[in-house]
Protein backbone atom coordinates (compact mmCIF):
# COMPACT_ATOMS: atom_id res chain seq x y z
CA UNK A 1 0.00 0.00 0.00
CA UNK A 2 1.18 3.62 -0.99
CA UNK A 3 2.58 5.32 2.12
CA UNK A 4 0.27 8.01 1.58
CA UNK A 5 -2.55 6.34 1.91
CA UNK A 6 -1.28 4.36 4.90
CA UNK A 7 -0.68 8.39 6.41
CA UNK A 8 -4.26 9.23 5.20
CA UNK A 9 -6.05 5.91 7.00
CA UNK A 10 -3.95 6.17 10.02
CA UNK A 11 -4.34 10.51 10.62
CA UNK A 12 -7.46 11.07 8.17
CA UNK A 13 -9.82 8.31 10.08
CA UNK A 14 -8.42 8.09 13.68
CA UNK A 15 -8.40 4.46 14.13
CA UNK A 16 -6.06 3.28 16.11
CA UNK A 17 -2.78 1.02 15.04
CA UNK A 18 -2.73 -2.30 16.13
CA UNK A 19 0.49 -5.06 15.98
CA UNK A 20 -0.88 -8.24 15.16
CA UNK A 21 1.45 -11.85 15.87
CA UNK A 22 2.41 -11.81 12.76
CA UNK A 23 5.10 -9.43 10.79
CA UNK A 24 1.89 -7.55 9.46
CA UNK A 25 0.34 -4.22 10.78
CA UNK A 26 -3.64 -4.48 10.46
CA UNK A 27 -5.42 -1.37 11.10
CA UNK A 28 -8.99 -1.68 13.05
CA UNK A 29 -11.15 1.02 12.16
CA UNK A 30 -13.54 2.10 14.94
CA UNK A 31 -17.46 1.09 14.95
CA UNK A 32 -18.66 4.02 15.18
CA UNK A 33 -16.50 5.68 12.46
CA UNK A 34 -16.85 3.59 9.28
CA UNK A 35 -13.86 3.44 6.90
CA UNK A 36 -11.05 1.61 4.93
CA UNK A 37 -9.77 -2.28 6.66
CA UNK A 38 -6.07 -2.64 6.28
CA UNK A 39 -6.34 -6.68 5.90
CA UNK A 40 -3.37 -8.56 7.92
CA UNK A 41 -1.86 -11.81 7.07
CA UNK A 42 -4.48 -14.06 9.07
CA UNK A 43 -6.43 -11.06 10.54
CA UNK A 44 -9.08 -8.80 8.78
CA UNK A 45 -10.91 -11.34 6.10
CA UNK A 46 -14.02 -10.32 5.58
CA UNK A 47 -17.48 -12.52 6.05
CA UNK A 48 -19.87 -11.73 3.02
CA UNK A 49 -21.92 -9.73 4.96
CA UNK A 50 -18.95 -7.12 5.77
CA UNK A 51 -18.07 -7.30 2.36
CA UNK A 52 -20.93 -6.39 0.95
CA UNK A 53 -21.38 -3.66 3.18
CA UNK A 54 -17.69 -2.05 2.66
CA UNK A 55 -18.76 -2.26 -1.35
CA UNK A 56 -21.98 -0.64 -0.81
CA UNK A 57 -24.12 -3.77 -2.52
CA UNK A 58 -26.25 -6.56 -0.70
CA UNK A 59 -25.24 -10.15 0.19
CA UNK A 60 -28.28 -10.59 -2.00
CA UNK A 61 -26.06 -9.24 -5.32
CA UNK A 62 -22.85 -10.71 -3.76
CA UNK A 63 -24.29 -14.68 -4.52
CA UNK A 64 -26.00 -12.96 -7.69
CA UNK A 65 -22.59 -12.30 -8.71
CA UNK A 66 -21.32 -15.29 -7.51
CA UNK A 67 -24.10 -17.79 -9.53
CA UNK A 68 -22.92 -15.67 -12.83
CA UNK A 69 -19.72 -16.05 -12.48
CA UNK A 70 -18.58 -12.69 -12.10
CA UNK A 71 -16.87 -12.10 -8.73
CA UNK A 72 -15.10 -15.42 -8.39
CA UNK A 73 -16.23 -17.45 -4.72
CA UNK A 74 -13.64 -18.18 -2.41
CA UNK A 75 -12.86 -21.04 -0.81
CA UNK A 76 -14.54 -21.81 3.07
CA UNK A 77 -12.57 -21.76 6.18
CA UNK A 78 -12.43 -24.38 8.53
CA UNK A 79 -16.03 -23.25 10.13
CA UNK A 80 -17.58 -23.40 6.55
CA UNK A 81 -17.72 -19.69 6.05
CA UNK A 82 -16.99 -17.52 2.98
CA UNK A 83 -13.92 -15.33 3.29
CA UNK A 84 -13.20 -12.60 1.67
CA UNK A 85 -9.73 -10.55 0.81
CA UNK A 86 -8.58 -7.14 -0.29
CA UNK A 87 -8.64 -8.08 -3.72
CA UNK A 88 -12.11 -9.26 -3.56
CA UNK A 89 -13.62 -6.01 -2.23
CA UNK A 90 -12.00 -4.16 -5.10
CA UNK A 91 -13.37 -6.44 -7.77
CA UNK A 92 -16.83 -5.67 -6.23
CA UNK A 93 -16.48 -2.20 -5.71
CA UNK A 94 -15.20 -2.09 -9.48
CA UNK A 95 -18.23 -4.17 -10.11
CA UNK A 96 -20.49 -2.10 -8.94
CA UNK A 97 -19.13 1.26 -10.08
CA UNK A 98 -19.77 -0.08 -13.71
CA UNK A 99 -23.35 -1.69 -13.17
CA UNK A 100 -24.24 1.89 -11.13
CA UNK A 101 -23.13 3.45 -15.01
CA UNK A 102 -25.09 0.88 -17.08
CA UNK A 103 -22.66 -1.58 -18.17
CA UNK A 104 -25.02 -4.46 -18.87
CA UNK A 105 -23.45 -7.44 -16.19
CA UNK A 106 -22.65 -9.68 -19.15
CA UNK A 107 -20.10 -7.16 -20.19
CA UNK A 108 -18.44 -6.27 -16.88
CA UNK A 109 -15.92 -9.20 -16.89
CA UNK A 110 -14.92 -8.57 -20.20
CA UNK A 111 -14.28 -5.15 -19.73
CA UNK A 112 -12.30 -5.81 -16.53
CA UNK A 113 -10.09 -7.38 -17.87
CA UNK A 114 -9.60 -5.15 -21.48
CA UNK A 115 -6.77 -3.02 -21.92
CA UNK A 116 -7.39 0.64 -21.91
CA UNK A 117 -7.91 1.21 -25.62
CA UNK A 118 -10.72 -1.90 -25.77
CA UNK A 119 -11.95 -0.48 -22.51
CA UNK A 120 -12.79 2.87 -23.60
CA UNK A 121 -14.09 1.83 -26.78
CA UNK A 122 -16.48 -0.47 -25.20
CA UNK A 123 -17.15 2.28 -22.72
CA UNK A 124 -17.69 4.17 -26.13
CA UNK A 125 -20.15 1.56 -27.59
CA UNK A 126 -21.90 1.84 -24.11
CA UNK A 127 -22.67 5.30 -23.56
CA UNK A 128 -24.24 5.04 -27.39
CA UNK A 129 -26.29 2.79 -25.48
CA UNK A 130 -27.47 4.63 -23.06
CA UNK A 131 -27.93 7.51 -25.23
CA UNK A 132 -30.58 5.73 -27.43
CA UNK A 133 -32.36 4.23 -24.14
CA UNK A 134 -32.21 7.95 -22.55
CA UNK A 135 -33.92 8.88 -25.93
CA UNK A 136 -36.70 6.06 -26.01
CA UNK A 137 -37.39 6.87 -22.05
CA UNK A 138 -37.89 10.89 -22.35
CA UNK A 139 -40.33 9.57 -25.79
CA UNK A 140 -42.12 7.40 -23.47
CA UNK A 141 -42.30 10.49 -20.73
CA UNK A 142 -43.62 12.39 -23.88
CA UNK A 143 -46.26 10.28 -24.62
CA UNK A 144 -47.06 9.42 -20.87
CA UNK A 145 -47.85 13.07 -20.67
CA UNK A 146 -50.53 13.28 -22.98
CA UNK A 147 -52.29 10.65 -21.45
CA UNK A 148 -53.67 13.74 -19.47
CA UNK A 149 -54.86 14.72 -22.86
CA UNK A 150 -56.91 12.12 -23.54
CA UNK A 151 -57.67 11.60 -26.98
CA UNK A 152 -53.47 13.19 -27.58
CA UNK A 153 -52.14 9.79 -27.16
CA UNK A 154 -53.23 7.68 -29.87
CA UNK A 155 -54.57 9.81 -32.79
CA UNK A 156 -53.22 12.94 -34.78
CA UNK A 157 -53.61 16.28 -34.01
CA UNK A 158 -56.31 16.46 -36.68
CA UNK A 159 -58.47 13.84 -34.90
CA UNK A 160 -57.96 15.38 -31.71
CA UNK A 161 -59.55 18.85 -33.40
CA UNK A 162 -62.38 17.16 -34.92
CA UNK A 163 -63.27 15.19 -31.81
CA UNK A 164 -62.73 18.27 -29.28
CA UNK A 165 -65.90 19.85 -32.23
CA UNK A 166 -67.71 17.05 -31.53
CA UNK A 167 -68.09 17.73 -27.68
CA UNK A 168 -68.41 21.08 -28.60
CA UNK A 169 -71.38 20.37 -30.11
CA UNK A 170 -73.08 18.74 -27.37
CA UNK A 171 -71.56 14.70 -28.17
CA UNK A 172 -71.93 12.95 -24.97
CA UNK A 173 -68.96 11.10 -23.80
CA UNK A 174 -70.44 7.48 -24.53
CA UNK A 175 -70.59 8.39 -28.26
CA UNK A 176 -67.31 9.67 -28.07
CA UNK A 177 -65.84 6.87 -27.06
CA UNK A 178 -67.02 5.19 -30.09
CA UNK A 179 -65.70 7.95 -32.33
CA UNK A 180 -62.50 7.73 -30.59
CA UNK A 181 -61.92 3.89 -31.00
CA UNK A 182 -63.25 4.30 -34.81
CA UNK A 183 -60.30 6.62 -35.30
CA UNK A 184 -57.69 4.81 -33.40
CA UNK A 185 -58.50 2.46 -36.02
CA UNK A 186 -58.79 4.49 -39.28
CA UNK A 187 -55.23 6.69 -37.97
CA UNK A 188 -53.49 3.25 -37.97
CA UNK A 189 -54.92 1.70 -41.47
CA UNK A 190 -54.59 4.93 -43.78
CA UNK A 191 -52.35 7.28 -41.66
CA UNK A 192 -51.32 9.09 -44.75
CA UNK A 193 -54.77 10.02 -45.79
CA UNK A 194 -55.97 11.56 -42.25
CA UNK A 195 -55.45 14.84 -43.26
CA UNK A 196 -57.63 14.56 -46.82
CA UNK A 197 -60.26 13.03 -44.46
CA UNK A 198 -60.49 15.43 -42.20
CA UNK A 199 -61.22 18.56 -43.81
CA UNK A 200 -64.38 16.85 -45.34
CA UNK A 201 -65.46 15.24 -41.73
CA UNK A 202 -65.63 19.27 -40.40
CA UNK A 203 -67.52 20.51 -42.52
CA UNK A 204 -70.13 18.12 -42.42
CA UNK A 205 -70.60 19.62 -38.69
CA UNK A 206 -71.83 22.31 -40.33
CA UNK A 207 -74.83 20.61 -41.48
CA UNK A 208 -77.43 20.76 -39.26
CA UNK A 209 -78.78 17.32 -39.84
CA UNK A 210 -75.63 15.77 -38.87
CA UNK A 211 -75.62 18.28 -35.69
CA UNK A 212 -79.29 16.26 -34.92
CA UNK A 213 -77.75 13.04 -35.49
CA UNK A 214 -75.16 13.35 -33.07
CA UNK A 215 -77.49 14.80 -30.17
CA UNK A 216 -80.19 12.62 -30.87
CA UNK A 217 -77.55 9.43 -30.60
CA UNK A 218 -76.09 10.74 -27.50
CA UNK A 219 -79.91 10.96 -26.11
CA UNK A 220 -80.16 7.18 -26.95
CA UNK A 221 -76.91 5.68 -26.02
CA UNK A 222 -76.98 7.80 -22.72
CA UNK A 223 -80.75 6.23 -22.27
CA UNK A 224 -81.60 2.35 -21.37
CA UNK A 225 -84.03 2.29 -23.45
CA UNK A 226 -83.31 -1.19 -26.11
CA UNK A 227 -86.10 0.41 -28.42
CA UNK A 228 -85.78 3.58 -28.50
CA UNK A 229 -88.23 5.29 -30.78
CA UNK A 230 -85.27 7.80 -31.44
CA UNK A 231 -83.55 5.05 -33.64
CA UNK A 232 -86.41 5.62 -36.13
CA UNK A 233 -85.27 9.56 -36.45
CA UNK A 234 -81.59 8.69 -36.66
CA UNK A 235 -81.70 6.08 -39.25
CA UNK A 236 -84.04 8.75 -41.21
CA UNK A 237 -81.83 11.00 -41.23
CA UNK A 238 -78.53 8.68 -42.17
CA UNK A 239 -81.16 7.60 -44.93
CA UNK A 240 -81.58 11.32 -45.87
CA UNK A 241 -77.35 11.81 -45.79
CA UNK A 242 -76.90 8.59 -47.54
CA UNK A 243 -79.23 9.53 -50.64
CA UNK A 244 -78.09 12.57 -51.15
CA UNK A 245 -74.44 11.65 -50.94
CA UNK A 246 -75.30 8.69 -53.29
CA UNK A 247 -77.12 11.30 -56.01
CA UNK A 248 -73.74 13.29 -55.66
CA UNK A 249 -72.06 10.36 -56.48
CA UNK A 250 -69.68 10.79 -53.90
CA UNK A 251 -70.02 7.20 -52.24
CA UNK A 252 -66.23 5.37 -52.98
CA UNK A 253 -66.44 1.67 -54.59
CA UNK A 254 -64.85 -1.04 -52.84
CA UNK A 255 -61.06 -0.95 -52.53
CA UNK A 256 -60.70 -5.01 -52.81
CA UNK A 257 -61.32 -7.79 -49.82
CA UNK A 258 -58.83 -6.10 -47.62
CA UNK A 259 -60.24 -2.68 -47.85
CA UNK A 260 -63.66 -4.71 -47.13
CA UNK A 261 -62.45 -6.40 -43.89
CA UNK A 262 -61.44 -2.68 -42.27
CA UNK A 263 -64.95 -1.27 -43.26
CA UNK A 264 -66.40 -4.56 -41.60
CA UNK A 265 -64.45 -4.19 -39.10
CA UNK A 266 -65.46 -0.66 -38.22
CA UNK A 267 -69.33 -1.78 -38.63
CA UNK A 268 -68.86 -4.20 -36.03
CA UNK A 269 -67.24 -1.44 -33.46
CA UNK A 270 -70.22 0.06 -33.70
CA UNK A 271 -72.31 -2.72 -32.64
CA UNK A 272 -70.22 -3.84 -29.98
CA UNK A 273 -69.77 -0.37 -28.85
CA UNK A 274 -73.60 -0.29 -28.08
CA UNK A 275 -76.28 -3.52 -29.13
CA UNK A 276 -78.43 -0.65 -29.98
CA UNK A 277 -76.78 -0.06 -32.91
CA UNK A 278 -77.37 -3.19 -34.53
CA UNK A 279 -81.34 -2.24 -34.19
CA UNK A 280 -80.50 0.71 -35.96
CA UNK A 281 -78.75 -1.09 -38.92
CA UNK A 282 -81.88 -3.17 -39.05
CA UNK A 283 -83.66 0.34 -39.48
CA UNK A 284 -81.53 1.45 -42.15
CA UNK A 285 -82.11 -1.87 -44.31
CA UNK A 286 -85.70 -1.08 -43.84
CA UNK A 287 -84.54 2.21 -45.12
CA UNK A 288 -82.86 0.32 -48.21
CA UNK A 289 -79.15 0.58 -46.73
CA UNK A 290 -77.04 -1.46 -45.52
CA UNK A 291 -73.54 -0.82 -43.61
CA UNK A 292 -72.41 1.62 -41.06
CA UNK A 293 -69.19 2.97 -41.75
CA UNK A 294 -69.22 2.57 -45.69
CA UNK A 295 -72.97 2.40 -46.69
CA UNK A 296 -73.98 0.30 -49.83
CA UNK A 297 -77.56 1.25 -51.67
CA UNK A 298 -80.12 -2.05 -51.22
CA UNK A 299 -80.97 -2.66 -54.85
Amino acid sequence: MPIAFMLLFVHGFGGAIETGSDSYVAYRVSPTRPGPVWWGQDRGMLTIGQLAAYAGVTVRTVRHYHQIGLLPEPERDASGYRRYGPTAAVSLIKIRTLANAGVPLSRISQLLEADSATFAEAIRGIDGHLREEIERLQTSRRQIAQLAAGDGLTLPPEVTAYLDRLREIGVSERVMAGERDGWILVAAHWPDHIREFMPGKLAQLDDPRVVRLYRVLSEILDGGDDDDPRLGEAADIIANLAEQAYAAGTFEPSDGDYQDLMHDLLDALAVEADPRMQRLQELLRERGWTGWNRMERLA
